[in-house]
């Protein structure tokens, strides 16, 4: 909580819920990543949060863009960022919006399997292309599973395609997993790297892009390590495995640029029990999965919550949200402590969600609107 979103809050007591945005602390996250992974590209992972004064503020201080539709890569544009500073990272895209894309003047696109390059070659013909590779994702409470990627075998034969086609096969990419706590977890990746820029070395390519992608937490509950422990981490690990030839290499954070920017201030709309003799209270709030907290999806990201009756009696209780869906409870296998004191109209705020909540977040379903966002 900041002090300037403590003020907005109370000065202006806006409808419950929406999402409050600090740029002070995003313009500081960005600031921390170029300064401690200085000579890596910084491209900003849209999806995060596409707020178009967080997309402007990152334009004017020289961000590039990560984007996954058309859509984003048109409000990227909006910035007046230039093409280049734009990719297409996402591997599953259809050739129409390839064609779009690269109608716009974007050339550098995300591949993972033979079948994407084919699609690429035939829609942005000569663009460049970097072949994402999977990771394990361990030490990720975000972990991004096997649907991105491919094992770096292949990824030598597709990078190898993309080549024949026509196309500039500029490089490998990974993505160790969202909210990623192991600084170390870059390590083994970029070793997996190294061996496919050798591979296609041996068939006449030279690589000179690496994209080290996301993954850089934000603090919820738990510390997290620092920026500066991330790139000193990456570094060595770039020195230990590519020696004095490192390519250019790029990042994508999201989470770790936006997270901790945002508040969710919200309210009690009920407080219950299921039967007279329960242990337990359920409490409802008046946003939930849909509203823009899927990320409680399997409890994964446990956010901090604060109410003004902190200090008082504590027990655990199952947080659910608003709607008429049986899946829009937050946490019950691992409930959450509040005070036993809470009351129905009581204000919660929800820390940390200045990332991929009002992307989440559903239109009108059950009539809620998407959630409000206030960017100061």
């Amino acid at each position: 909580m900041t002090n300037r979103i403590r003020d907005f809050l109370r000065t202006r007591q806006p409808a419950s819920p929406c999402l409050v945005v600090d740029l002070d602390v995003v313009r500081a996250n960005f600031n921390a990543f170029r300064a401690f992974l200085p000579d890596s590209d910084v491209f900003y992972a849209v999806k995060a949060n596409p707020a178009p004064e967080v997309l402007s503020m990152l334009s004017a201080l020289g961000s590039n863009f990560d984007c996954a539709s058309v859509r984003e890569i048109e409000m990227a544009l909006d910035t007046g960022a230039d093409a280049e500073r734009i990719s297409f990272g996402n591997t599953i895209k259809k050739e129409a919006d390839i064609a779009r894309a690269h109608a716009l003047g974007v050339s550098l696109f995300a591949v993972d399997c033979v079948e994407e390059v084919e699609k690429v070659a035939r829609a942005a013909p000569a663009a460049r292309v970097f072949c994402r590779i999977l990771t394990d994702g361990k030490g990720a409470e975000w972990p991004l599973s096997r649907k991105f990627g491919c094992v770096p075998e292949m990824a030598v034969r597709v990078l190898a395609t993309a080549h024949e086609l026509g196309l500039r096969a500029a490089g490998v990419s990974f993505h160790v997993g969202s909210q990623m706590t192991d600084a170390d977890a870059w390590d083994s990746a970029i070793g997996e790297a190294k061996r496919i820029f050798d591979a296609m070395s041996e068939e006449g390519v030279q690589l000179d892009l690496l994209n080290l992608g996301g993954g850089f937490p934000t603090r919820y509950l738990r510390d997290v390590p620092s920026t500066e422990e991330y790139g000193n981490r990456i570094m060595a690990a770039l020195r230990r495995h590519f020696g004095n030839m490192i390519p250019r290499t790029i990042i994508e954070p999201g989470r770790g640029m936006v997270g901790n920017s945002g508040i969710i201030r919200s309210e009690v709309v009920l407080v219950s029990k299921k039967s007279d003799d329960d242990a337990f209270r359920w409490v409802f709030l008046d946003i939930g999965k849909f509203g823009g907290l899927a990320e409680t999806m399997d409890e994964a990201i446990r956010y901090p919550i604060r109410t003004a009756r902190d200090g008082d009696d504590i027990g655990e209780c199952v947080l659910a949200g608003p709607t008429c869906d049986s899946a829009d409870v937050m946490y019950e296998r691992n409930m959450y402590p509040l005070p036993l004191s809470l009351r129905v109209g009581d204000e919660v705020l929800i820390e940390g969600t200045g990332a991929y909540t009002t992307t989440y977040s559903a239109v009108a379903f059950n009539g809620f609107e998407p959630l409000r966002t206030y960017v100061i």
